[in-house]
């Protein structure tokens, strides 16, 4: 899960047939949204990654991951939206005198539609469908979920993480994506078998090899296996599908993406203690036992690398910091997750945005205590928190899992839950002697900063949606206070504690009982920010609300 950042569609199908209206020749919105001012909000930041320890051959085979990574690109531009590729075209052809800007947005968010604005259109009026690219664009999750009904051995092919829904005539068909997607999906097999045989690593030529075999069958499961056993290489790639943000019908599809990232090792061996740590905070949690897991293993790997490119999902919008992969739970309870934390991508974020905003958000004594330390450290336990907790759960005696339970709502409820027990579990070490005690305030006074970086990616965006809920359940259990004169908040640090410590608990049992009413409602509920919260983020105007990393096209 990442930036995790995440939903389906029909009603006998012949119910939904208002199809959205193809867009005409493209053109700036209207007047009340500000093209400039919203393309402002993400910086370029020009990234020089360190590779300087890499050897020729393994510069070689870093080269050809960057090229298989540029087809990730080519297929979420169409996961996004199917009819991406049209209307840029239209955009590009047409005669407005802002098209270089509206091509610009366009490369930014991979579409018409401002990913920082909830999807506003900046280009044209057609609304972005709930599905993206996945489904039919009119098919509604009401008529979906009828359609499932109505045929349920059509069910598990419909609902599969890898495969597109298409209509015909009154059927829906399930289309693997190894089929839909084979243009692109089939060059970038060939670079990943070309950089397998170029490699003198064992592990990293088996992943790459079974990767390059699941693009054509569509089984992905063997080079999960095989990835999460790569060690012996400062290479550190992730290329496929993975996270369901961009479906919000059913949140169930998979985007691809890629991580091209190289690894310092020096920096990765100091986090591998927290493995054995693993443990004592599953244990730790505030619920009671039956919520907890300790089925997954615990010892996975923890990484810590530079990014040198990214692909797919991973290059729109908001960049992420950190990804706990893979989300298969079959992958995870068999050999746990792979933790990487991207210190090129986090240095920036601390630099433009978190360091600056920390003085508009908190009181002055408490604003110097925000540190890129402890950004850090919750990036960091945020990861390790997407292991903690439900996974596979058992509902009335069915298996099943979090995510499958959940649906559309899993994603804003597992990043907030990654959230709060990061620094839940951080509070922990420092109790436990692994982290310093005396840096509590300025864990927590990062950890509240944060929320409000995190919900300036708006509120229907999966991080954005808990950081806005993590904010107004904190403020009901007095955890920080608003100081008028200053305009700004002081935050009471044991209340804080305290309630950081009941919205775990809270939202892990919302996890473990796989209640998707009961998630809703409580999102529907929190997920909002008071007139003294607008009046910070309406301050943090002149600072970027994330980056655009530019990365060498070549190593």
């Amino acid at each position: 899960m990442r930036k995790l950042v995440l939903a389906v569609m029909l009603a006998g199908v012949a119910a939904c047939n208002t199809s959205p209206a193809k867009d005409e020749a493209p053109a700036a919105k209207a007047d009340s949204y500000d093209l400039d001012a919203q393309r402002a909000k993400i910086a370029r930041i020009a990234m020089v990654p360190n590779t300087s320890f890499l050897n020729a051959e393994e510069k070689q085979v870093v080269n050809l991951l960057i090229q298989a990574a540029g087809y990730m690109d080519q297929i979420y531009l169409r996961q996004r939206y199917a009819d991406n590729p049209r209307l840029r075209a239209a955009i590009a052809s047409g005669n407005a005198p802002n098209r270089d800007a509206l091509l610009d947005m366009f490369d930014l968010h991979y579409g018409p539609w401002d990913t920082l604005e909830e999807n506003h259109p900046f280009s044209g009026t057609t609304a972005m469908p709930a599905g993206a690219g996945f489904y039919p664009a009119d098919l509604t999750k009401e008529a979906f979920d009828t359609y499932l009904a109505a045929h349920p051995g059509e069910k598990e092919a419909l609902t599969s993480p890898y495969t597109v829904v298409t209509r015909d005539g009154d059927r829906l068909v399930a289309v693997p994506y190894s089929e839909a997607y084979r243009e692109w999906l089939e060059p970038a097999a060939k670079l990943l078998e070309q950089a397998a045989q170029t490699t003198s690593n064992a592990s990293l030529k088996k992943f790459l090899t079974l990767r390059a075999a699941a693009f054509r069958s569509n089984d992905y499961y063997p080079s999960e296996l095989a990835w999460m056993d790569v060690k012996g290489t400062p290479i550190e790639v992730v290329i496929g599908p993975y996270e369901v943000y961009t479906d919000n019908l059913f949140g169930t599809k998979t985007a691809y993406e890629a991580f091209v990232t190289v690894m310092d090792p020096s920096a990765s061996r100091e986090l591998d203690r927290w493995k054995a740590l693993l443990p004592d905070m599953e244990r730790n949690l505030p619920v009671e036992e039956k919520y907890k897991n300790f089925n997954r293993p615990f010892d996975s790997p923890i990484v810590v690398a530079d990014q040198v490119r990214g692909g797919g999902d991973n290059v729109p919008g908001v960049q992420t910091v950190a990804f706990n992969l893979p989300n298969d739970e079959r992958v995870r309870e068999a050999k746990g997750a792979k933790k990487v934390i991207l210190a090129n991508v986090l240095g920036a974020k601390y630099d433009r945005i978190l360091a600056p905003m920390a003085g508009q958000v908190l009181v002055a004594d408490q604003a110097k205590l925000v540190s890129k330390k402890y950004m850090t450290e919750e990036t960091l336990f945020h990861e390790l928190s997407h292991s903690l907790g439900p996974g596979t759960i058992t509902l009335d005696g069915r298996k099943t899992t979090v995510n499958a339970e959940l649906k559309d709502q899993y994603s804003a409820i597992e990043e907030a839950k990654a959230d709060v027990m990061g620094v839940y579990n951080i509070l922990f070490m420092m109790r436990q002697g692994q982290l310093p005690a005396a840096e509590r305030e300025a864990a927590l006074a990062t950890y509240f900063a944060g929320i409000f970086r995190a919900v300036r990616f708006g509120i229907d965006e999966a991080h954005g949606r808990g950081a806005a809920m993590q904010y107004e359940y904190l403020r009901g259990k007095g955890a920080f206070e608003w100081v008028p004169e200053d305009e700004r908040f002081r935050v009471n640090f044991d209340r804080m504690e305290a309630g950081i410590r009941d919205l775990v608990a809270d939202l892990v049992r919302l996890q473990g009982n796989g209640d998707y009413a009961g998630t809703k409602t409580f999102f529907d509920r929190l997920a909002k920010l008071d007139p003294n919260a607008r009046t910070v983020l309406a301050r943090t105007g002149d600072i970027p609300v994330d980056i655009q990393p530019e990365y060498p096209a070549k190593i």
